[in-house]
């Protein structure tokens, strides 16, 4: 046990104690306050991630639908037979196996005297396929430069 010798030491030590426990008391209420400033911006941070998720959820969303959108238009101009209506027969009257100079006659004959025979003419469809396949390589490859800029 301590002697003491005076109360004038006895004061100092109460003061020095007293000074330590106001110290003690100032830095846990500190200690508090940086927590809670830690807590807030903790969570502050996790709203704005959220937000930025959600964004990106929303972009991605979009990115996929228009996707979808482009691959089917793709696979419509793949396959032209499916989604096309085949060309309206046009119905054209012509004279078989004529030759020129009876021809020339024919031309002179009135519409109501010759016998008409009718012919069906369809159309070709390969310009157009041909078309729609340039376009589906021209879809094919801006599609590929989307896909290789989103990943």
């Amino acid at each position: 046990m301590i002697k003491l010798s005076t109360p004038k030491e006895l004061e100092e030590l109460q003061n020095k104690r007293a000074k330590l426990e106001d110290e003690f008391h100032s830095l846990t209420e500190e200690q508090k306050s940086l927590e809670e400033k830690v807590k807030a911006l903790e969570e502050k941070a996790i709203e704005e991630l959220s937000n930025k998720n959600q964004r990106a959820r929303e972009n991605i969303a979009q990115l996929t639908a228009k996707m979808n959108e482009l691959e089917q238009k793709l696979k419509r101009f793949q396959h032209p037979e499916e989604n096309y209506e085949p060309a309206k027969e046009t119905k054209l009257e012509v004279i078989p196996d004529v030759q020129q100079e009876k021809v020339e006659e024919v031309a002179e004959i009135k519409p109501e005297e010759t016998d008409e025979e009718t012919v069906e003419v369809t159309m070709l469809e390969e310009p157009v396929a041909a078309q729609q396949e340039e376009y589906g390589d021209s879809l094919k490859k801006l599609y590929e430069k989307k896909k290789k800029k989103f990943f």
